[in-house]
C-alpha cells in the first residue's frame, strides 16, 4: 500500500469540526459562555467564537500567536506541531483514518512555518513553596513522595506561572520531555500542557534497573499517588501523559529488563478502552501483563489517594472523639 504524508480535505474538515471548548477543556482550562462566545477563567483575554474559531485581544503576542482555527489552538496552548495536531484533533473526534500513513515524526519535510521549536525547559522558580502547598493540600500527596520527585529532580516549579513542571527523561538521565500542570485550579481543573519542542516519544518516569516490573499511567500525579498508596519506591513507572504508547515502547527499548507490565490507567471509557488495546498488544509481544485500574468509584489513582485519606481523617477524628 502506498504510503500517505497529507491530509485529505475529508481529513481536514472533519479536525476543524471539533468542539474548540471542548479542546480547551480537555488541556484542562475552565471554559466560561459570556454573551454569544465563551473564554476561558485562566485567560480571560481569549474569545471562542461559534464553537470553531479564537482570538487573544493582547498586543503582546506576536502574529499567527493570538488566534485561529483548532490547530492553532494546539499548536500555541500544547505545544503542537501542525501536523500532530491534526492527528489529535483526529483522534479526538473519534476520526477512522484510510490509507498508508507514514509514522508521525516522518511525515513530510517540515516547511520553514512549521520548524520544530528548541526543548527549553522553563525557568525554576526560587523555591518550590506552591508546588508543595498545591501537592499536598489539594492533591492529598504525602511530603515523602514529593519530597522523592523533587530531591530526585523530577518535578520543579517554574518561575513565571508557578506551575508545576514534571521531566521525562532517557536511561541515562537527559530530559527530552517535559508538561506542565497549573496550580490555581481545583479538583485537577487547572491548566495543564507540553512544554514546547519536546519528544513525546519519552514520558515522565521512574526508572530501577534491578526492577523486572513497569507499572503504566496516563497522568503523573496518578503516578505519584500509587506510590504513596502502595509505598512503591522499587518499581519502574511511567506516565504516558496521553493514550497512546509511543513513551511505553520508547521505555520498553531502553529497559530490555523489563518482563512484566501493570496499566493502572483511569476508569472512564478512554482509559478501559486503551487499556484493553495496550494489553492484548503487548501480551502478544511477550509480557506478562495486567489490567489494575483505580477502584470503582475512583476515576483515576489521585482520586483513590483522597478517598483514603479522606477516610483516615474520618477515623481519626472518630477515634480522637471515643478518648
Amino acid at each position: 500500500m502506498d504510503r500517505r504524508n497529507s491530509f485529505t480535505q475529508e481529513e481536514l474538515a472533519a479536525a476543524k469540526s471539533v468542539d474548540l471548548t471542548a479542546v480547551a477543556s480537555s488541556l484542562g482550562y475552565t471554559v466560561k459562555k459570556i454573551g454569544n462566545y465563551h473564554t476561558l477563567k485562566e485567560m480571560d483575554s481569549i474569545r471562542i467564537y461559534n464553537r470553531k474559531t479564537w482570538f487573544r485581544w493582547s498586543r503582546e503576542y506576536d502574529r499567527g500567536e493570538n488566534g485561529g482555527s483548532q490547530i492553532d489552538f494546539l499548536r500555541v496552548f500544547a505545544g503542537m506541531e501542525v501536523k500532530e495536531a491534526v492527528f489529535w484533533l483526529l483522534d479526538f473526534a473519534g476520526y477512522q483514518r484510510t490509507g498508508g500513513w507514514e509514522t508521525r515524526n516522518q511525515i513530510m519535510e517540515p516547511t520553514k512555518e512549521e520548524k520544530k521549536k528548541p526543548f527549553i525547559l522553563p525557568e525554576p522558580a526560587e523555591n518550590n513553596g506552591c508546588l508543595y502547598l498545591y501537592l499536598k493540600e489539594v492533591r492529598k500527596l504525602s511530603g515523602e513522595v514529593i519530597n522523592y520527585f523533587l530531591k530526585s529532580d523530577l518535578i520543579y516549579e517554574e518561575k513565571r506561572y508557578h506551575n508545576i513542571v514534571f521531566k521525562g527523561r532517557d536511561k541515562t538521565g537527559i530530559t527530552h520531555f517535559a508538561s506542565m500542570r497549573g496550580i490555581s485550579g481545583t479538583n485537577g481543573k487547572g491548566f495543564k500542557c507540553d512544554v514546547a519542542g519536546n519528544d513525546k516519544s519519552y514520558g515522565f518516569n521512574v526508572r530501577n534497573d534491578s526492577s523486572t516490573e513497569l507499572v503504566v499511567f496516563e497522568g503523573a500525579i496518578d503516578l505519584m499517588s500509587y506510590m504513596d498508596i502502595y509505598n512503591d519506591f522499587h518499581t519502574n513507572k511511567l506516565a504516558l501523559g496521553m493514550l497512546a504508547d509511543a513513551p511505553l515502547e520508547t521505555f520498553l527499548k531502553e529497559h530490555p529488563q523489563i518482563r512484566s507490565i501493570k496499566f493502572c490507567l483511569d476508569n472512564d471509557g478512554p482509559g478501559r478502552a486503551a487499556a484493553e488495546k495496550l494489553m492484548q498488544k503487548y501480551d502478544e509481544a511477550g509480557y506478562e501483563v495486567e489490567d489494575c485500574p483505580p477502584p470503582k468509584g475512583c476515576k483515576d489513582y489521585n482520586l483513590f489517594l483522597q478517598k483514603i485519606k479522606e477516610l483516615s481523617g474520618q477515623i481519626g477524628k472518630e477515634k480522637r472523639a471515643v478518648r
